[in-house]
């Protein structure tokens, strides 16, 4: 695949990246702000663990339905394309959050379908995106790591920032407020991509061939993942764990800062932290990422990320908390851009949607029934016991995918993107 107007002055080669860049890092500082604002806003209107658990499900359940069937959507309509409609759909869904609750009044029920709605997009948007990185990259004459490591440091940035400042607005201007800057950076994000990426050919236009099948296309999709066995076994293993970290971030953590500390900045604080440290493991791999084994590098972040649960257990001060947030979240930012680095090295370009869909889809596929059993648990167990369980979980299924012999696959992978 090439961009259009590849012959634009040097100058410019990096204008469209970095513009993609822009787009991300503000519309994920608006997802942090809604991670923070809309379970808080449940716990302060009912309550209710359960009901957390609910509005959580129900925001990570359509990125999943869309990831899976959005993926080869994004092949059809173009990355480009996707991109911008994805985002202005989200301002819309979620700016009528704010303005029911003002107005007419907002019942639960509602709230859960505009969350859905509101997220139904953000995978196919997010798909788009990563899609796009491997061609603007060979435009701007970006290496493979840099590219997904950018990607990867732009997300945790987005916590550093997005975290401590939903606390702040949330004390002073309150949790429903918020979601009206959320709404904000999507349309922001939508402009930034219209009018500074180019779009890429192929997928510039509508890519449907004659005879071609979407659900044909989906199911190629899927094919390439059970046969590529390095991909496979990521996906296996990611799934796992990000059902044990979406329950433990968006249901647990904010119920047990709620219980414990009471306050919204805490939460956002420790949101802000995670994302910092992990920019500084992100920041790391980029510089240094060639020299060191992906599967050492890879092993080592997840015993570290896996400790936070044991350390939740015992209900320590805040600043132990603070400084355990802190080790894990070293350990977490390796994890996303080896990924990254892998997928673009061995996923062909002219069917990145509909394997990075089914990709985003797999690893997340779990994560609607964690977080709805988590807030269903809160309520029936001792939140130091479930955690712990959770953490044996996360250990076990990490510590034994390494015995793999797919990993010597991974450790060969390409450092460049494939172009076919």
């Amino acid at each position: 695949m090439k961009i259009v107007d590849s012959v634009m002055p040097a100058q410019k080669k990096r204008l469209p990246i970095l513009a993609l860049f822009a787009a991300n890092a503000i519309s994920m500082i608006g997802n942090v702000l809604t991670v923070v604002a809309i379970p808080w806003f449940v716990l302060q209107t009912t309550g209710s663990a359960s009901k957390t658990g609910l509005a959580a499900f129900f925001t990570i359940l359509p990125r999943v339905i869309a990831a899976f069937l959005g993926g080869t959507l994004v092949d059809r309509l173009g990355y480009k394309r996707t991109s911008i409609v994805a985002d202005c759909a989200s301002t819309v869904a979620i700016a009528l959050i704010p303005l029911l609750y003002a107005t007419s009044g907002l019942e639960f029920w509602q709230l859960l379908g505009l969350v859905f709605l509101g997220n139904v997009l953000d995978a196919p948007g997010t798909t788009a995106r990563q899609a796009l990185v491997p061609d603007l990259s060979v435009m701007a004459g970006m290496s493979l790591e840099t590219a997904s490591t950018s990607m990867q440091v732009i997300e945790r940035s987005s916590r550093l920032v997005g975290g401590p400042l939903a606390g702040v607005l949330i004390a002073f201007v309150g949790a429903s407020q918020v979601l009206w800057i959320d709404a904000a950076t999507f349309a922001l994000s939508a402009g930034l991509v219209a009018f500074l990426v180019p779009s890429a050919d192929p997928t510039s236009k509508p890519t449907k061939k004659r005879g071609e099948k979407f659900w044909a296309e989906l199911v190629a999709g899927m094919r390439f993942i059970w046969h590529d066995r390095p991909v496979r076994l990521i996906v296996g293993v990611v799934m796992i764990t990000n059902l044990l970290d979406a329950a433990l971030s968006d249901v647990i953590l904010p119920v047990y800062i709620n219980r414990f500390f009471g306050n919204a900045l805490d939460l956002g604080l420790l949101i802000a932290v995670n994302g910092g440290a992990a920019v500084a493991g992100a920041l790391a791999f980029g510089f240094w990422g060639k020299k060191w084994s992906r599967r050492v590098v890879f092993a080592f972040g997840f015993v570290l990320v896996g400790l936070r649960f044991g350390i939740m257990a015992f209900t320590p001060p805040f600043w132990v908390l603070l400084l355990t947030t802190f080790v894990t979240g070293l350990g977490s930012g390796p994890l996303n851009p080896i990924i990254g680095a892998i997928t673009y090295g061995r996923v062909p370009a002219a069917v990145r949607g509909r394997v990075f869909g089914t990709i985003t889809a797999g690893v997340n596929v779990g994560s609607p029934l964690g977080v709805l059993l988590a807030g269903f648990l809160l309520d029936q167990v001792d939140i130091g016991l479930l955690v712990v369980t959770m953490g044996t979980i996360y250990i076990l299924v990490t510590g034994s995918s390494f015995f793999s012999s797919a990993w010597q696959e991974i450790s060969s992978s390409s450092h460049k993107a494939n172009t076919e």
